[in-house]
């Protein structure tokens, strides 16, 4: 009964937080980069990594979730995005006092944008936008079913001459349900502010998502089955989407993923593989864009030990 209180206590402030910082958002972000999945693994699932990420990468989406790993990881990742948008995204993660801490980095470039002051066929030169974040992340068990965690972010953005900068706090929640293999999960993303570049303050794309997860094993198989659904809200707009995804591992070393996001015009589909060989983990995804914006590739790399 006592759990059952505390749980219920931490959901009711969850959910307070929740509508409060709903109720106070407005007007356009920026700081895209900050909407990009992480983990390839987790791309290749729909980006549903609220509740299905169960690795370093949870720094990145629920730092709850790393309550739930053991050890220590490092993550490289680099990210081929579209219309010239590149990715590198650097994490560690290792235990104080049996309590995880994450570090995280992600430097992503905007390349070859025209530069014009008159409208001329031809730009006067090309640049780039160049934007930057770190981020400290930690999680614990309140109770022997629910964790919570946290993380704070560094933001910067630069952009011809003009620089900013400034900071972003997630929050988040993990329930592990009574029914084996089974998680719920919720986050609130990108809550902070910016420095004005140059004469206005880029908003930060705050947040919302609520998932769950489930991940089966067959008796006398090797095969293992994962999959996870979540909704995804950005609070500046009213567009709402659902995430999905799924993943077969076979044998501890190989697994096929795919997953579907809904909601955007200009993706949906997305696959990946992994391959595993003891405590080395790589992973592919795989993102069609339409409109002819091409396709995004990206790859990571994780150790633990």
């Amino acid at each position: 009964m006592k759990k059952i209180t505390v749980m219920k206590k931490f959901l009711l402030l969850f959910i307070i937080s929740s509508v409060t910082i709903f109720a106070q958002s407005a007007g356009n972000t920026g700081l895209s980069f900050l909407k990009y999945g992480f983990g390839a693994r987790n791309i290749a699932m729909g980006d549903a990594g609220t509740a299905l990420s169960n690795d370093l990468t949870g720094l990145f989406y629920n730092p709850a979730k790393l309550a739930s790993t053991n050890g220590s990881e490092v993550l490289f990742m680099h990210n081929e995005w579209i219309q010239d948008v590149s990715s590198e995204v650097i994490g560690v993660k290792t235990e104080f006092w049996n309590i995880p801490f994450a570090l995280g980095f992600n430097v992503t470039s905007v390349s070859d944008i025209p530069f014009r002051t008159i409208p001329t066929p031809d730009p006067e030169t090309n640049f780039s936008a160049n934007y930057f974040f770190g981020s400290l992340s930690t999680g614990f068990f309140v109770t022997d079913e629910i964790s919570f965690g946290a993380s704070f972010k560094y933001l910067y953005e630069g952009l011809l001459n003009d620089e900013a900068n400034g900071f972003g706090f997630d929050f988040g929640l993990n329930y592990l349900l009574p029914y084996k293999g089974l998680t719920a999960s919720a986050v609130i993303k990108n809550i902070g502010s910016m420095n004005k570049l140059r004469s206005e303050a880029t908003n930060l794309p705050t947040e919302l998502r609520i998932g769950t997860a489930y991940t089966y094993s067959l008796e006398d198989s090797k095969f293992d089955f994962t999959g996870g659904a979540e909704f995804q809200k950005y609070l500046d707009t009213e567009d709402n989407h659902f995430n999905f995804g799924g993943e077969v591992l076979y044998n501890k070393l190989i697994a096929a993923r795919a997953g579907y996001q809904s909601g955007y015009e200009s993706r949906g589909l997305t696959a990946g593989i992994g391959l595993m060989w003891g405590s080395l983990k790589f992973d592919y995804a795989f993102l069609p864009f339409s409109l002819g914006l091409g396709n995004a590739n990206l790859f990571s790399l994780q150790f633990k030990f």
